[in-house]
């Protein structure tokens, strides 16, 4: 409760507010993570055995990136935004001013713990706010770093982190507390209960889900940089990644040849013995293995299909001739599993697709501007890419969020800075003029005056 109370003491003094405070944070920010660079990419290969190039990539590059962005326009962010006025409210000005929210809980999961806790931090200080930061369990190297970074970067009246089990610490931070936003990245299970949770106290969440993104190849593609890009997005953080293709949509016309390619990488990039590469991440956990194990049954096992629950190391497998029912049908995988389907008109992958309707993401390969145009036209989802895969996260000018189950709320950039500020509306009106038409009597006069300007 200490902590708490101090977070709104030092909001409610103003120490938040003003353009220098919140720059020289940032700054601090980015010097501390430079300063813990080592530790944050050791921290994460005891947890995951992620590969240094991958962790610097998506854990620090590109909250690097998300931070010289945000230095970048932070001021013209702030700046009051003067709008246009209707001529009935004449003579007057119309401001939008971008007000701080408050104390905010940021929530953060196992898959990319640095990152997906700290770019929301990102957000929340350039929006003035203090905040509480959760950092997952299942990854406890990673969460000590956090603590530390923090504690030597930021006052602890500012922003804080509170460590323990997410089913416990966390119902009891949304319970007890009525912070002024929660911002959560996970399962959409959990999500359901954080906004429940947070019901209670009409306090607005930004929730951060998943869902199972489809990978759409069109027979009009380039084969070879279509297969490579897929099988290292897939791969990547052991496919342990929210907008990971989670399943394979191809032409059945060229199926065979793009399944060839696929192997050609998987071998290419991590040899003949996948489970002994330094390249692949590990499975976070003995329970998200054993999960990702129990999957293989009842499938046809195209490649791979070898792990070993010693070191939590799973070989990249490529299935098909997945039954109605089978969890690879309706649950999102996570892991290194790619069912393959086939398709023959472009039409039939719409009802595919929304059998497991509102992915996070979703990602088209094709030359064909007619397939391009029919899947962004006809395929709700999150954000994407076409001939490409997990780049659109890259581009700060980009929102980021889910839509339907996959979330609710977007961030990056100036996104992130909106999710953690209120758009204050101010008229301001003169008083040298102080017509009477909005005065009784309402005359017929008046009536039809005012008819006219409203028209």
């Amino acid at each position: 409760e200490i902590i708490f109370t101090n977070h709104r003491v030092y909001f409610d003094e103003g120490n938040t507010k003003s353009y220098a405070f919140r720059k020289s944070q940032l700054v601090n920010l980015k010097k501390a993570i430079k300063k813990f660079e080592p530790e944050i990419i050791e921290a994460l290969h005891a947890d995951m055995h992620k590969p240094s190039f991958e962790s610097f990539i998506s854990e620090i590059g590109f909250l690097y990136a998300e931070i010289r962005h945000t230095l970048s326009y932070l001021e013209e962010w702030m700046y009051p935004e003067s709008v246009e006025t209707p001529l009935a409210l004449q003579i007057s000005s119309s401001t939008i001013y971008a007000d701080p929210l408050g104390v905010v809980l940021l929530i953060g999961p196992w898959n990319y713990p640095f990152h997906l806790l700290l770019a929301p931090l990102v957000g929340a200080i350039a929006g003035g706010n203090c905040a509480v930061l959760k950092p997952s369990d299942n990854t406890k190297h990673t969460a000590k770093i956090v603590e530390r970074l923090v504690k030597e970067t930021f006052d602890e009246k500012y922003v804080s982190v509170i460590q323990g089990p997410g089913s416990l610490v966390g119902s009891m931070l949304i319970e007890k507390y009525r912070f002024d936003h929660i911002f959560f990245t996970g399962s959409a299970k959990v999500g359901k209960q954080i906004m429940k949770m947070a019901s209670a106290h009409l306090t607005p969440v930004t929730l951060e889900l998943g869902g199972k993104s489809p990978a759409i190849v069109d027979r009009e593609v380039n084969i070879d940089i279509a297969a490579k890009r897929l099988i290292w997005a897939k791969c990547f953080n052991a496919g342990q990644t929210c907008v990971a293709p989670d399943y394979l949509l191809v032409h059945e016309s060229i199926k065979d040849e793009f399944v060839k390619r696929m192997i050609f990488y998987i071998q290419l990039f991590f040899g003949e013995e996948p489970l002994k590469s330094d390249y692949l991440t590990h499975i976070v956990n003995t329970k998200r293995f054993e999960i990702l194990a129990s999957y293989l049954k009842g499938v046809n096992i195209l490649h791979g299909g070898k792990c070993n629950i010693d070191t939590l190391c799973f070989e990249p497998t490529l299935v098909d001739k997945v039954p109605e029912g089978h969890p690879l049908i309706h649950e999102e995988i996570f892991g290194l599993i790619f069912p393959i389907f086939t398709f023959k008109d472009l039409k039939e992958i719409v009802p595919i697709i929304r059998k497991n309707r509102y992915p996070l993401a979703c990602y088209v390969f094709t030359t064909s501007k007619k397939t391009e145009k029919f899947v962004i036209e006809n395929i709700e989802f999150g954000g994407g890419s076409i001939n490409n895969t997990l780049a659109h996260l890259a581009n700060p000018d980009l929102p980021f969020g889910g839509v339907g189950h996959s979330g609710m709320g977007s961030y990056h950039g100036k996104y992130s800075f909106d999710v953690f500020t209120h758009k204050k509306s101010v008229l301001k009106s003169k008083f040298f003029f102080d017509p009477s038409l909005r005065y009784p009597p309402y005359t017929k006069l008046k009536d039809r005056l005012v008819r006219y300007f409203f028209r």
